[in-house]
């Protein structure tokens, strides 16, 4: 076990803060609960360079919890498009919802309270906490658990169930009572800036004379990752049917699943499916180059195909809500990413051609 009490191991990491840790990001002007939650969950899996601009978007457009609340689904995704994981942006609107119409705009003050909502998790809650209040509560986000595995050579996969109680237990004894906000920042900062990933800055860091991996030799093997597992691939086309305007139809995916709530365009498992499945007759089909999308559990392989209709005049698509997209100008509704990708791609010089 390294020789850093936690008292030690916490002035180590708030002088390096002091000095070197991030203070200008957008979000650390405002240390309100709000403005900590949205950049806590728009930065889960998401990298801050990303974060920054939509942010800075969703404040401007949604400056409370309760203008937030207030919001259409809809808008919420539409801004949301890019950052992927739609998951959050769902959670987003459901849990301010709830604490502007059931806690007075209000959030809970307790780690457990604020877990129980939509899309916070222990670790998130944390964060959220000791940053917007100063009270002292342990997080374990990514950067946290890589700095701590490699400091204390946790071996094994974060995700069982051991491992992730190995080191929750390390983040609360580490965890201060004082300045808990600027801790909890300092931890993060230190694994995105220093304890990073691949070639990280040992040299530079505060806990380097401790730390067992770098000790040891240990720092490329820690912490240790998921097991790989062959991703399985699936398949589907994707249609894209225009008006005599150019007008592109879209339908919005049910609120739950993959790209829940999101505007898609019609799917089928095979062109030869298209009436039976969604009521429609086509009379002609030029097929695009197919696009790869990746999900966290398999891969999705889109083939784009533009149709000709057999009765575009008196056509009705069977099955969710529709809308036709006018790619030039562009409403504000929620698109899946490759989607957003694709009816960009029409508009190009060479848009829509096989």
């Amino acid at each position: 076990m390294p020789s850093l009490a936690p008292e030690q191991f916490q002035q180590a990491v708030l002088d390096w803060f002091d000095r070197h840790g991030r203070k200008d990001l957008p979000w650390q002007a405002d240390k309100s609960a709000y403005s900590t939650w949205l950049s806590e969950i728009m930065l889960q899996q998401t990298q801050v360079a990303t974060v920054i601009p939509y942010y800075q978007r969703f404040k401007e457009r949604f400056p409370n919890i309760h203008a937030l609340a207030q919001a259409d689904l809809d808008e919420v995704l539409h801004l949301w498009t890019g950052l992927g994981y739609y998951a959050r942006a769902r959670n987003l609107h459901k849990t301010a919802r709830i604490i502007s119409e059931q806690q007075d705009g209000r959030f809970p003050e307790t780690v457990e309270a604020l877990a129980e909502l939509p899309g916070i998790g222990r670790s998130t809650a944390g964060a959220i906490l000791s940053i917007s209040t100063g009270k002292p509560a342990a997080i374990l986000d990514g950067n946290v658990k890589r700095v701590l595995a490699r400091f204390y050579a946790v071996r094994g996969w974060s995700g069982q169930t051991a491992v992730l109680k190995q080191l929750w237990e390390h983040a609360e004894r580490n965890t201060p009572d004082a300045r808990a906000g600027d801790y909890t920042q300092a931890m993060m900062d230190l694994g995105a800036t220093l304890c990073t990933r691949s070639k990280p800055s040992c040299l530079l860091c505060p806990l380097q004379q401790e730390c067992k991996a770098f000790s040891e030799g240990l720092t490329d093997q820690l912490p240790e990752p998921r097991p790989k597992k062959t991703l399985p691939v699936k398949q589907t086309w994707m249609l894209i049917i225009r008006d005599r305007e150019g007008s592109v139809m879209l339908s919005q995916r049910p609120p739950s699943g993959i790209w829940g709530g999101l505007w898609s365009l019609p799917e089928v498992q095979d062109l030869r499916d298209a009436q039976s499945e969604l009521g429609i007759e086509i009379s002609d089909a030029s097929v695009m180059p197919p696009v790869r999308h990746t999900f966290s559990h398999y891969h999705l392989d889109i083939t784009p195909a533009l149709v000709e209709l057999k009765d575009p005049i008196n056509f009705v698509m069977e099955g969710p809500p529709t809308l036709w997209y006018n790619t030039r100008q562009p409403q504000n509704v929620g698109l899946a990413a490759p989607v957003k990708r694709l009816l960009e791609q029409l508009n190009s010089p060479e848009g829509g051609q096989s």
